[in-house]
């Protein structure tokens, strides 16, 4: 399943037309992507791994292979799914919001907020991925890295040929 969310993620990349800020300075910071983009690629890497940790509390993944190998028994692992699954279903609501595909339920500044919160979430969780005990959490390191990556390219300040709204918008 990762291998398949990667390669969406690069035809995503692939087919998204990078634009170039008009600078003197030519890094790579100065190439961007529409935050909608990154938005809708992220919610496609979302959608798998929330059904992911639907098959480890179904018990079709072994959840010895998650959250670093640390959890001993089955209330140990429903208790931390059904944190994982509500925090990713958090994140996809807050994402849809900030994409304008669902009504604002929320102040734009509360969204943005959030979604920085998540932003440092997943930098830490990938962290904490090169360090788990399982070759498969390992690998997933790239995945949040990804992650926290598009989080960055719809959260990022607003500079003058990026016209997505801001936060106090």
């Amino acid at each position: 399943m990762p291998v398949e969310v990667l390669l969406l993620l690069q035809t995503a990349i692939k087919t998204t037309t990078l634009q170039k800020q008009h600078c003197c300075n030519n890094t790579l910071y100065h190439y961007f992507m529409h935050y909608r983009t990154a938005i809708r690629i992220l919610l496609a890497i979302l959608f798998p791994v929330i059904v992911f940790h639907l098959l480890v509390v179904a018990k079709a993944i072994p959840y010895s292979i998650v959250w670093g190998g640390q959890l001993q028994n089955d209330a140990a692992m429903y208790v931390m799914e059904c944190c994982s699954i509500s925090i990713n279903l958090l994140l996809v609501f807050l994402l849809l919001m900030k994409g304008a595909y669902l009504p604002a339920w929320l102040k734009p500044k509360i969204v943005h907020r959030f979604l920085w919160v998540f932003l440092i979430l997943f930098v830490l969780n990938t962290v904490g991925n090169l360090f788990a005990n399982t070759l498969l959490e390992k690998s997933l390191a790239v995945l949040t890295l990804a992650s926290a990556v598009l989080l960055w390219f719809i959260v990022r300040p607003k500079t003058p040929n990026n016209n997505e709204p801001t936060a106090a918008e």
